[in-house]
């Protein structure tokens, strides 16, 4: 019997995670409890890898940090033989704590501060994609100044608005990220890096957006990047060595869902690719994909014990459980839904419509509408496809501590995110002299 995406139920009932019994990794941990599937990552870095390269060989895959990111999952990813996106400092730090070869790092955000900057110079990190017109002069001081060599792609907004949540779309261009094609800002700053010091222009990146099915929006964006690519070759050659297209690939959050796969990404993204750069007389740049979600999302279940059942009569049931907002802000953030099951219930039907809702102050709803087995307090409710986005944006909202993580692997389970403790949420935490028990106002 299978509950959702191919998690198996086992003789007992239970709902198996990557041949660990969900509800004692629950007993064991404790809840909530973020769990990942490590053979589902790895059957998804080798997926992006595999497809591509076979239809376009000189393929590059650095998996987008973002998504979700500790030292272990850095360890992983590396060890399928992916690159690695960082968007922040913390990113970075996280990453080479990790020991992940710096080469083979990518370097991005809209604003970076000059630590960040410089970080990435002292570790030689692959490229920085450099966002603007004044980042690229103060990219190019800095490197000077360090006697190094920066080498860099440029992000451009190439203009797509795609189907998907507003707050995630990135291409079009009213967007803070990148240099507008349009506008004619994107080719203003190839030339310019062509004439600074310290720099070296590599190629050219865009992201039009997260969470797509769209085979269309891809195919559109290939055009858009390669008739610019031929443009930014005349104005510096070595800007068109590389060819980097983002991410965005969307998953399947409920069985409404239908996603292209990845080997129908990589048809569609090569075969344009190759007829445009005929078309426009280029060679062959190293094409380079970052995919996040739908690397880890897939892979990531997240469990509860339900606390309370509320039913109102001729209205719905509300099943309360020990989380909510703090670990998952993405339905309160912009409407995503999930799909859930019991856990120790799964091997039978699910019937009972309800509404799952957090612990916090707020109306953090989970999950709208979705029918679960008979929920009885005490319960483990487990959500699916929660790998991409959950613990990356968990917060200490209430000040709760943030669940702790568990890599799942033939049936053992390690923690690979301990669980913040109460006095984790005070460490930081200072009292003014004045404002401490028994000082007395002059």
């Amino acid at each position: 019997m299978v509950e959702f995406d191919r998690f198996p139920v086992g003789g007992n009932g239970h709902l198996q995670i990557g041949g660990c019994d969900s509800v004692e990794l629950a007993r064991e941990f404790g809840t909530p409890l973020y769990v990942l599937d490590e053979a589902r990552v790895r059957t998804a870095c080798r997926q992006y890898r595999e497809e591509f390269q076979h239809r376009y060989a000189d393929t590059e895959v650095s998996y987008a940090g973002k998504a979700l990111l500790c030292q272990a999952l850095c360890a992983l990813v590396e060890s399928e033989g992916l690159g690695l996106d960082v968007a922040s400092e913390g990113e970075l730090h996280t990453a080479l704590g990790a020991s992940f070869a710096p080469g083979r790092i990518t370097a991005h955000g809209n604003y970076k501060r000059e630590a960040y900057l410089r970080r990435c110079l002292e570790a030689g990190v692959g490229h920085i994609v450099v966002d603007s017109l004044p980042e690229l002069t103060a990219l190019s001081a800095l490197a000077d100044d360090m006697g190094c060599e920066a080498a860099i792609l440029i992000r451009v907004a190439p203009g797509i608005k795609t189907q998907t949540h507003t707050f995630i779309q990135t291409g079009q261009e009213d967007s803070k990220f990148g240099l507008g094609i349009a506008s004619g800002d994107a080719l203003a700053a190839v030339r310019r890096a062509a004439e600074l010091p310290g720099l070296r222009l590599r190629g050219i990146h865009c992201h039009i957006g997260s969470q797509l099915f769209g085979l269309d929006s891809f195919r559109r964006t290939v055009e858009v990047m390669t008739e610019f690519l031929a443009e930014a070759r005349a104005a510096c050659p070595t800007a068109a060595e590389v060819l980097n297209l983002g991410g965005g690939l969307g998953i399947r959050y409920t069985h409404e869902d239908a996603p292209p796969t990845v080997a129908e990404l990589a048809a569609a993204i090569a075969k344009s690719l190759v007829a445009c750069l005929d078309q426009h007389g280029l060679g062959r740049p190293t094409l380079m994909l970052e995919p996040g979600r739908s690397i880890v999302g897939p892979a990531g279940v997240t469990l509860y014990t339900i606390g309370v059942v509320k039913e109102i009569p001729g209205v719905r049931t509300y099943v309360s459980v020990d989380g909510g907002l703090s670990d998952n802000p993405r339905p309160c953030m912009y409407g995503a839904e999930y799909e859930a099951t019991i856990a120790n219930k799964a091997g039978r039907p699910r019937q009972i419509p309800v509404r799952v809702s957090g612990s916090h102050c707020e109306t953090d709803t989970l999950i709208r509408d979705v029918p679960v087995q008979a929920p009885e307090q005490g319960d483990v409710l487990a959500v699916f496809a929660t790998g991409a986005y959950n613990y990356a944006m968990a917060s200490n909202y209430n000040r709760f501590p943030r669940p702790a993580m568990v890599l799942v692997h033939d049936g053992e389970a390690e923690v690979i995110v301990a669980r913040e403790t109460m006095e984790d949420l005070v460490r930081q935490d200072r009292i003014p002299a004045r404002l401490q028990r028994g000082h007395v106002p002059a």
